[in-house]
């Protein structure tokens, strides 16, 4: 039964990873029509490629929503911490592994929002477009990570095949930079009446006063951003939590744009229906729809990337590039996410992560599987074998 349980858990995490094959996600998609994105691909350093299991799951886990990393974590906990309770050994030993298997979706989770790790770059074929972020924030922010500066949120945004990237942070003016990895274009996030508005380009405002009262001063920023050269783009989740019944007004008002795509975990819950919804609306009055990874910091990857025409901004100029799986969220229920989210991993695999994933768990599984005599050190199955008699024989 030992040795059947050692190779047990392998045989099956590989069969999951084939039968995935059969069933496979796009690595990336428009997030408009749904199609697999024909004109952009990742690429994999080889670093991330060696390292695939544990790079997938990080990014895995980085690409959930709200309620359903809560979810996950509770249900992981409980899980490993029932499997160290129930396994046989001392009562010691048995608590020591309640409480390891309890640290570990916690530790999971620091290192997705920490950790330093390979990142998949975005690679377009189009020439006349460029790789944008409508939405980033540095420290300036008052949730933005301590030393997160211009200069890292550059460098964070050209690992993964961004060619510039706005600067918006909340309520702080930002007026553009060249001298970092890649250029930092002038923006801000305005909090406003149950809404936050992200500006690009264009002079700030200076009294925000008369747009934080009701829905109809809100209205009016709009005309006030466009007076002073900028354009004024609707935040997720804001927009669809708090206005999704004055999203005409809107329009009508002078909006010229809306998230569709935005990787924050709360905006990460936003259902594809309405994402329809707002494309739909957008396409009848020719604006700009986008997506955004709005990072403050926390997190290594972006769920998106918008190739955009240069100097405009209608509905048409601008394709938003996504991954399934940040896309999926507001589609599944919260109750789920401990299997889905793994299981949808899986599934948007390319097949040199996959074959990473197939040889770490047969050297892991070869590894434990490999039977020792009785007293004999731990190691790496034969070669942890001595090669002289035990000590009980001399």
């Amino acid at each position: 039964m030992g040795r059947i349980r050692r190779y047990l858990v392998g045989v099956a995490l590989g069969t999951a990873v084939l039968a995935a094959a059969f069933v496979p996600l796009p690595v990336l998609v428009d997030a408009v029509s749904g199609s697999p994105a024909g004109d952009a691909e990742l690429s994999l350093p080889l670093s991330y490629v060696v390292t695939a299991p544990v790079s997938n799951l990080l990014d895995a886990l980085t690409q959930l929503s709200m309620d359903r990393a809560v979810s996950l974590l509770i249900v992981w906990v409980v899980v490993l911490v029932l499997m160290g309770v129930v396994r046989p050994g001392s009562r010691t030993r048995r608590i020591v592994r309640a409480l390891v298997g309890a640290a570990v979706p916690f530790a999971l989770a620091v290192a997705a929002v920490l950790l330093p790790r390979p990142v998949a770059r975005l690679v377009t074929r189009d020439s006349d477009v460029n790789v944008l972020d409508f939405h980033s924030h540095t420290a300036a922010s008052h949730d933005g990570r301590h030393g997160w500066t211009p200069e890292r949120v550059a460098a964070w945004h050209a690992a993964q095949g961004f060619d510039a990237a706005y600067i918006t942070d909340h309520n702080v003016p930002f007026d553009g930079s060249n001298d970092a990895a890649i250029p930092l274009l002038p923006g801000v996030e305005w909090s406003v009446y149950r809404q936050h508005i992200v500006a690009v380009g264009g002079l700030p405002l200076t009294d925000l006063a008369p747009y934080s009262r009701d829905t109809p001063g809100l209205l009016g920023m709009f005309a006030a951003l466009h007076a002073r050269g900028g354009i004024a783009i609707a935040s997720l989740p804001e927009y669809w939590r708090n206005h999704w019944e004055d999203l005409d007004q809107f329009v009508a008002a002078g909006l010229d744009g809306f998230e569709i795509v935005n990787c924050a975990p709360k905006a990460l819950e936003f259902p594809s229906a309405d994402r329809q919804a707002v494309i739909a609306l957008a396409a009848r009055h020719d604006l700009l729809v986008d997506g955004v990874s709005d990072n403050h910091g926390w997190g290594t990857i972006t769920c998106v990337w918008n190739l955009a025409r240069e100097g405009s901004h209608g509905f048409r100029d601008n394709q938003v590039v996504a991954r399934p799986l940040a896309l999926a969220q507001g589609d599944l229920p919260a109750w789920d996410a401990a299997y889905t989210q793994p299981w949808l991993m899986l599934r948007a695999l390319s097949w040199p992560e996959r074959v990473s994933w197939l040889t770490w768990i047969a050297l892991i599984t070869i590894w434990r599987g490999t039977p020792r005599r009785k007293g004999q050190p731990r190691g790496l199955g034969i070669l942890a074998r001595s090669v002289g008699p035990r000590r009980s024989e001399v």
